[in-house]
């Protein structure tokens, strides 16, 4: 895999810092972060759930805040970050999700991007536990950049794989619509 030249200093993410940060389903959602020197801040968080169950708490960090899907995709540096918060979230079950997650997000057409979702699902491969947090960078033009917990999982270029990723919490058709509203419109939702 060839690695983006940004991805050294992906690790910063990952590095204690003394930011603000909120509690979200007993998750510390950071108020931002810094990116290849690149200060990101907290667009929104929420809390996605199923059957009255929070599985994890989804964050984006941007440049700048923005409230719509289209002004995401024209950011530079799009970060999309999961943190697990339940063990019902399973290897299979978070690379069924992900994969109907394309499905959805593309209109049932992934076959330009197919190769792309079964490198990128392989990251899921692992067992996942509460308190797992899956990191992906999406830089315009350039594609996305994957970490667990810190550790670099692999690179994926190409734009339309990006906005396909993106389009999964933040399109037509999200994984949960009030996760979407709290991750572009920065509102905190409980359930």
């Amino acid at each position: 895999m060839k690695l983006f030249p940004f991805i050294g200093t992906i690790l910063v993410l990952m590095l204690p810092s003394f930011v603000q940060e909120k509690m979200l389903a007993d998750v510390n959602v950071s108020e931002q972060m810094t990116l290849a020197g690149q200060p990101l801040i907290l667009n929104g968080s929420g809390v996605r759930n199923k059957f009255f169950m929070d599985l994890y708490v989804g964050s984006l960090y941007l440049p700048t805040q923005v409230q719509t899907l289209d002004e995401v995709l024209e950011q530079p540096i799009a970060v999309i970050q999961l943190t697990i918060t339940s063990g019902m979230i399973t290897s299979a079950r978070m690379r069924d999700g992900i994969t109907k997650g394309f499905d959805a997000a593309t209109d049932n057409d992934t076959h330009a991007i197919a190769k792309d979702i079964e490198q990128f699902t392989q990251q899921f491969a692992d067992e996942i536990v509460d308190g797992d947090q899956f990191t992906f960078v999406t830089q315009k033009g350039k594609g996305v950049s994957s970490l667990k917990n810190g550790q670099a999982q692999g690179d994926i270029a190409g734009e339309a794989f990006r906005q396909a990723l993106l389009k999964i919490w933040l399109g037509q058709k999200p994984a949960q619509p009030s996760l979407q509203q709290a991750m572009l419109l920065g509102n905190d939702n409980k359930r």
